[in-house]
C-alpha cells in the first residue's frame, strides 16, 4: 500500500470547504478518506491530516469507531501495534463522500464568497 500523501488535503482545498459533516466533527470525512484503501497507524493519517492536533484526531477516531464507522485494532506482541480501518458500514460513506466532493469542487466559488461576506 502506498504512502499516504502529505499534501492530500492542502489548506486550499474543496475538502476542507465541505458544508457536510459526516461523523462528528469537520475532520471525519478526511480520516473517512484516508483510510479507504485500507488500514493506517495513526502515525500515517498525522501525515496528510498535520493540521489537525494528535488530540483531535485522537478524538475523531474514537467517535467514528463508536459510530460504527471505523475498527480500531490493537496487536500486542511482539511490539504493540494499533491501526485504524474502515468497516463495512464505513466503506458504505466512500460513495456518498465523493459525490459531496464533487458537488463542492464545482460549487467552490460560490462557497469561497459566501464565507467571504
Amino acid at each position: 500500500m502506498e504512502a499516504l500523501r502529505a499534501d492530500m488535503f492542502e489548506e486550499i482545498c474543496p475538502s476542507t470547504l465541505l458544508p457536510f459533516r459526516i461523523g462528528p466533527d469537520k475532520w471525519a470525512a478526511l480520516v473517512i478518506r484516508c483510510l479507504e484503501d485500507g488500514p493506517r497507524r495513526f502515525s500515517e493519517l498525522r501525515v496528510p491530516l498535520a493540521r489537525v492536533t494528535p488530540k483531535v484526531l485522537t478524538q475523531s477516531l474514537r467517535a467514528l469507531e463508536r459510530d460504527g464507522f471505523v475498527r480500531r485494532t490493537e496487536v500486542t506482541a511482539p511490539v504493540r501495534r494499533v491501526t485504524y480501518e474502515l468497516t463495512d458500514l464505513g466503506r458504505g460513506l466512500l460513495a456518498q463522500l465523493y459525490v459531496l466532493c464533487n458537488w463542492t469542487a464545482e460549487h467552490w466559488d460560490d462557497l469561497l464568497d459566501a464565507r467571504e461576506s
